[in-house]
């Protein structure tokens, strides 16, 4: 005899929709700000449907993160591969660019980074620290061999790359946030002062 689950399937579908609203409610009114309901009535699902997809309003951010700080580690990293051949400077530069622009980052998901790394929940903040630190360290060890390489074609002078990277990483943080604060034009005007600055600054 066959017995039929009469447990609902769970759509693939649906569960996207779910990731997609609840990351445009997080980005735009933040975590606190964004019941489950709002998201689901977005999907137009009832809000107890939600946990047949996700355990919790908190894992669902979680796998949002998670989502988000792996698409900018592969993003940076297909863009190094991308520049190989090009001078240090030029590839400093680019992933500058990428990290506080997002040429191939949304607007949406940046805004998400912002709200999640300045301003985590208090009960998340610990979880969410570690993860966006093991997603730098990620980063780190592609940005030094860059330092190193650099120093050792004579382009900077010879600093230890940990020190390079710290130093780079600030710059990064930096610009990231004036983004958020000043006009495009403005952003990447102050960008590009602050890279100067920090290029005239290691170069040999």
């Amino acid at each position: 005899m066959t017995i039929y689950s009469t447990r609902k399937r769970v759509s693939p579908l649906t569960r996207n929709r779910i990731r997609a609203a609840a990351l445009h409610e997080f980005a735009y009114k933040g975590y606190e700000g964004t019941p489950l309901s709002d998201i689901a009535k977005e999907v137009g699902i009832k809000t107890p449907s939600f946990y047949a997809h996700f355990r919790s309003k908190e894992s669902l951010l979680l796998h949002l993160f998670d989502d988000v700080l792996q698409e900018r580690v592969e993003t940076v990293c297909r863009l190094i591969r991308q520049l190989e051949a090009s001078t240090p400077d030029e590839m400093l530069f680019r992933i500058l660019v990428l990290f506080c622009h997002g040429e191939d980052v949304s607007e949406e998901k940046l805004l998400f980074l912002k709200r999640l790394t300045l301003f985590p929940p208090p009960a998340l903040e610990q979880e969410i620290k570690a993860r966006f630190l093991a997603s730098e360290r990620l980063l780190s060890e592609p940005l030094c061999r860059i330092f190193r390489e650099a120093a050792d074609l004579g382009a900077i002078r010879p600093i230890p790359a940990d020190e390079l990277l710290a130093s780079y990483y600030c710059l990064v943080d930096g610009c990231f946030v004036q983004r958020f604060y000043y006009p495009p034009h403005e952003a990447e005007h102050r960008l590009r002062l602050a890279w100067s600055i920090f290029w005239n600054g290691i170069r040999a």
